[in-house]
Parts: structure tokens; sequence; C-alpha cells
């Protein structure tokens, strides 16, 4: 049977309706497809530079850190610098304060020549020469000249052997050494200083550990003493 036109537009109609609903219904999908694949990605690529801002910020923060430990230490260093500073300038005014006080020892005659004897004797040991020549100040000459013979007594009591002592008559110490002597043997090339500055820094030098340890306290942080 054939069909009329009003038919044939009606069969063409619903198909035409048929086709746009399938094409209606796969662009839908395909959008929703390319929409969640636009999520994914979008959110791969937001995670992805969340980590990269994450790494930066964290990376950041640890080279704050170590940039504050480090100024931290200098800055601690510094001020054990100034510390050790402070400590050893009175340390040293200490014993400026000691040299100082070097010339009260010579006011007392009897005192003063108690000390150039034992001063002569221990240089005496040191060198065991017999030919020595003692230098003075110019206001010890006499005083020295006085106790050499007794010097001498003492050193072939204690050796057993002769001792020639004279005053260097061609030089002699600073009038500004407070007081002490130097003595020379074998044509003066070799010399003992026993001044009382020399024997005050040498003293000195062995002593000021215990002189920190008076001044400041024990050090907690050393482990061994001498």
């Amino acid at each position: 049977m054939a069909l009329s036109d009003q038919d044939v537009q009606k069969q063409i109609k619903h198909m035409m309706a048929f086709i746009e609903q399938e094409a209606n219904e796969k662009a839908e999908e395909i959008d929703a497809k390319a929409e969640e694949e636009f999520n994914i990605e979008k959110g791969r690529l937001v995670q992805q530079q969340r980590l990269k801002i994450m790494e930066y910020y964290e990376k950041k923060e640890k080279q704050v850190e170590l940039q504050k430990k480090i100024q931290s230490s200098n800055m601690l260093n510094q001020a054990r610098l100034k510390v050790l500073k402070v400590r050893e300038d009175h340390v040293r005014q200490v014993l400026d304060e000691a040299r100082k006080r070097l010339g009260d020892v010579t006011k007392n005659q009897g005192k003063y020549a108690q000390i150039l004897e034992a001063l002569i004797l221990q240089a005496l040991y040191q060198l065991f020469e017999k030919e020595i020549t003692v230098r003075v100040r110019p206001q010890d000459r006499d005083l020295v000249k006085s106790i050499i013979p007794n010097v001498a007594a003492k050193y072939k009591d204690v050796t057993g052997k002769e001792v020639n002592l004279k005053i260097d008559d061609e030089s002699h110490l600073s009038q500004e050494t407070t007081g002490g002597i130097e003595l020379l043997a074998l044509k003066n090339k070799v010399k003992i200083n026993n001044t009382l500055e020399a024997r005050l820094d040498l003293i000195s030098q062995q002593l000021i550990p215990q002189i920190r340890t008076a001044l400041f306290g024990r050090n907690v942080n050393r482990k061994f003493t001498d």
C-alpha cells in the first residue's frame, strides 16, 4: 500500500527527531566526558602546582631556618669572643698591676738582697760555668757586689765547684727595669734573663689557668685540667 506524501513527511519528521535526539544525547555524553576529563586534568594540574608551591615554600622555609641558625651561631660566637676578650683584658690588667707592684720588692733592701741571691744562684745552676758576668741595674750595683761572695760560697757548697762572678762594667740593665739580674757566660754567648719582669712573665704563663679560675670560676666546658 503506497504511502501518501503526508505519511512520508511524518516518517521523515519522526526519523529526523530521532536522529536529533540521538545527536543531542551523544553531544551531552561527549560534553559530560569532556567535562569529566577537564576536571580530572584540572585537578591533576592543580595538585601538581600545589606540590610545586609546597616544595618551593618548604625549601624557602628550610633556607630561612638555616639562615637563622647561621645568624644565631654567628651572634653566639661574637658574644663568646667578646666575653673572652673582656676576660683576657681583665687578666692582662691583673698582670699589669702585678708588674707595677714589682718595684715595691726593691724597697726592702734586706729582702731584695735575698731575692737577688736566689735569682743569681738559680741562673748559676743552669749555666754551670766558672766565669760568669752579672749584669745589673746601676742602682743595684753595690748591693749585688756585696752579696757575690755569699752567692759564690753557696754555689760551691752545693756543686763543689768554684765560680768567678764579676759585674758587667760595660753594660747594665735599664733603670726602668724593676729589678733582678742577667747572667752571661761563654763570652756573653749564653744569657739567662732573671729580671723580675722575666720571672713574672714566666710565672704568669704557668699561673694563667689558676688566675682565670680565681677570677671567673672553673670552666664547666673543660673536661681536663693541667
